[in-house]
């Protein structure tokens, strides 16, 4: 039977299995003008700044929800500001490594065994250590941002130099800023 002779139903095909048809941690060759080596550790290297991302977007997200104090209001809005724009950067750098012809870390369990930032307590901090918590997650992600960013340059990964650069350097020093700019020690109302 050729399957243009094969009856049509509107029943899903369910509880379908698969083989695994690429291992994590493995590039196929792709016609973009680079070495395997460059590849596979832009991938490498990626898939790791891709995890902290995931990681700092959830703890933006969680510090979001917990907010207290006189400033709530600034601070819910500006951490879910800076949640969407590193949601951005997790789907972008997940883009990169496909790219480049690996497999982008995605589940969350596999996330968390290969985070680099610490895990925050279940419960609410104070505002401030949620702050520097976001700092700390921050100064992580870019100082494995500008490492990656230099070696990727040497190989010639001009792509995926230009994102560390200009997409995960620059959003993390800005979103830095405002973080710490909140950590500073000035009254509200001088008397």
């Amino acid at each position: 039977m050729s399957p243009a002779d094969k009856p049509t139903s509107s029943q899903p095909w369910l509880h379908q299995k698969s083989p695994v048809v690429q291992e994590f941690g493995t590039v196929k060759q792709f016609p973009i003008a680079l070495s395997y080596e460059a590849r596979m550790y832009s991938c490498q290297r990626l898939n790791k700044v891709l995890a902290d991302t995931q990681i700092l977007y959830g703890l933006y997200k969680k510090h979001h929800w917990s907010m207290r104090g006189a400033t709530f209001y600034q601070l819910h809005l500006l951490l879910d500001k800076h949640a969407g724009e590193q949601l951005e950067l997790v789907d972008t750098i997940a883009e990169r490594v496909q790219t480049l012809g690996g497999v982008a870390v995605g589940d969350p369990r596999h996330v968390a065994e290969i985070t680099s930032i610490p895990r925050p307590p279940d419960g609410v901090e104070e505002v401030p250590a949620m702050l520097s918590r976001l700092l700390e997650a921050h100064e992580t992600i870019l100082a494995a941002a500008h490492d990656a960013a230099a070696r990727t340059a040497e190989l010639g990964d001009d792509g995926t130099n230009d994102l560390l650069v200009s997409q995960v350097i620059r959003t993390g020093e800005l979103q830095a800023w405002f973080l710490a700019e909140h950590l500073v020690d000035t009254p509200l109302v001088r008397v």
